[in-house]
């Protein structure tokens, strides 16, 4: 009888576990990357209900008859799902719910659209936006404070610029942190002053934010759940189904948990911290292990040596060309900045590390050099934009495998004014992405959002043109640099994957990684960089399920 009873319990326990519900995606014109940069093609995709591929099905090859269920692909265009490597995904959700300014094109543009916001949202304790650029505006200097109060004065306003180095501020926000005259430039930072005096002007260069950030009012963490719901809402209706973002505050990974956690994260998130403590706090003596089926992991720090061209931060072997005065901001001490790789590397965290002049980039990339005699293994030293590198200095991408972090549309949008910044006869190395992958060195792409959109076909067709949505410069800015479609679409999902140590797990759709795909209308291999940029996105499916 007691036999009998646990046969009983034996073959109940069997068939409580549900059956293996494989899927089958047909009648698909699937297109991928193998390792070697090639394209490969497929028609049909099965995964299983953990959303891991098993099989990839050729044209003519028998289909299995043991899928649970079947979904016609209807002859779409079967991508993986792109990967962006450099984001700020807190920055993308609370862009969309503040003040955007990354549209307008001129400063009364500008105004007139801080004037609307405020009137639409007179309970607002502070008026607070971003995405403003006096060069876009033909400006030729930066805004003042006493034009943001002609609009609002009865509020502080603090607008960050659209590459995120520089915020401008109006009277009543300086008042409000108590910023005069008295207070001397930060290191790593700078207040614009008026002319002729020490009295601030109203902009607030890279570490000088950090007086008006103070009093800020922080989000709540109900603010902070609502932008990542609009982060994820935005880069997944992009096709994007993975990002590294980067600078993860410690409340950025609360706001991932608390997603992951009540099954509300739907996007992969591969997570460097914005400072050494945070990254000790989140992961302690190593990188996290990768959470919610391979959704969320905190694997390595986000460094600054210099800022932005924009703002003339990026640190130049030269003096600028439009302002000799000044070569940038460095941020990071040479010393300071090979001890932060260092206390990295040590507990075999990934170092990634914001360069965007010719100066920074090779303080950086001789760092690594130091670092790589005594660090050795798999590290993937990544160098963050390395928007200017001197020519003589390429070479060293390729000696160590250093991922360059690139993002393609900052090309186009900066192209004007690094022509400005560093004049006719310091382009060479400038976006250099076709140098970097010659000598060795690997690309991943990204946009930098909120910076630029969260468009991965337009970075595409920047990458294999260099031209700008209308078509210009006719032939190319600087063309030697272009990349081929292959390795632009390998940039954008599997190398973009292996640069944040996922490669394996997502990004190349290949049997044992997760089914992250798009369904689209067009083939980016066959169609021009133009049409590529119109590309609609019908589905996107992220471990299997569908994410739109």
């Amino acid at each position: 009888m007691q036999l009998f009873k646990r046969a009983l319990v034996a073959t109940a326990a069997i068939l409580a576990v549900p059956a293996s519900a494989d899927t089958l995606i047909d009648n698909v014109d699937g297109v991928t990357v193998n390792e070697d940069g090639e394209v490969v093609r497929f028609t049909g995709l099965v995964f299983d209900d953990h959303g891991l591929i098993t099989q990839v099905l050729e044209r003519g090859e028998d289909r299995p008859d043991d899928v649970e269920f079947g979904v016609d692909g209807k002859g779409r265009v079967m991508l993986p799902g792109m990967i962006d490597a450099h984001v700020h995904v807190m920055g993308i959700g609370f862009g969309a719910l503040l003040l955007d300014l990354s549209d307008t094109s001129s400063l009364e543009d500008a105004l007139a659209k801080i004037a609307a916001f405020a009137e639409e949202n007179p309970g607002r304790p502070w008026i607070l936006g971003r995405g403003w650029n006096q060069e876009k505006w033909g400006l030729g200097r930066f805004p003042t404070a006493e034009e943001l109060d002609a609009v609002v004065s009865d509020r502080p306003v603090w607008l960050q610029r659209v590459d995120g180095h520089a915020s401008w501020a109006n009277t009543l926000a300086m008042e409000t942190a108590g910023v005069t005259s008295a207070n001397a430039d930060p290191a790593g930072g700078r207040i614009i002053r008026k002319a002729g005096s020490r009295e601030p002007a109203g902009v607030f260069v890279d570490a000088a934010e950090a007086l008006v950030n103070a009093v800020v009012p922080a989000p709540r963490p109900e603010d902070r759940d609502a932008a990542l719901f609009e982060a994820q809402r935005i880069l997944l209706e992009n096709g994007i189904t993975a990002v590294a973002d980067m600078g993860t505050s410690i409340e950025d990974w609360q706001t991932f948990r608390r997603a992951g956690d009540t099954g509300r994260l739907n996007i992969r998130i591969m997570s460097y911290a914005t400072d050494a403590d945070t990254m000790n706090l989140i992961a302690g003596a190593g990188p996290t292990p990768w959470l919610y089926e391979d959704k969320l992991r905190m694997g390595g720090i986000k460094l600054y040596v210099d800022g932005a061209l924009g703002s003339r931060g990026a640190v130049l072997k030269e003096p600028y060309e439009d302002e000799p005065q000044t070569t940038g901001l460095p941020l990071l001490t040479p010393a300071q900045l090979r001890n932060l790789m260092s206390r990295a590397a040590l507990d075999n965290f990934q170092t990634a590390i914001h360069a965007i002049g010719d100066a920074a980039n090779a303080e950086v990339l001789n760092a690594i050099e130091e670092l790589s005699e005594t660090y050795e293994g798999d590290r993937r030293w990544r160098i963050e934009h390395a928007q200017i590198v001197d020519p003589a200095d390429l070479e060293q991408f390729g000696a160590h495998g250093v991922i360059a972090s690139m993002q393609p549309l900052h090309q186009t949008s900066d192209r004007t004014m690094a022509e400005a910044r560093l004049g006719p006869d310091r382009l060479d190395g400038a976006y250099a992405w076709r140098s970097v992958l010659k000598v060795g060195g690997k690309l991943a792409f990204g946009s930098d959002a909120p910076v630029e959109p969260a468009d991965a076909f337009a970075g595409i067709a920047v990458a294999i043109s260099r031209t700008d949505e209308n078509g210009e410069p006719f032939g190319g800015w600087l063309p030697s640099e272009t990349v081929s479609r292959e390795a632009a679409l390998k940039a954008f999902t599997s190398d973009a994957a292996y640069a944040g140590f996922a490669d394996g797990r997502f990004g190349r759709l290949v049997p044992g990684e997760r089914a992250d795909f798009i369904l689209v209308d067009r083939d980016p291999m066959l169609a021009s960089p133009a049409d590529i940029r119109e590309t609609t996105i019908y589905e996107v499916w992220v471990g299997g399920k569908r994410a739109n």
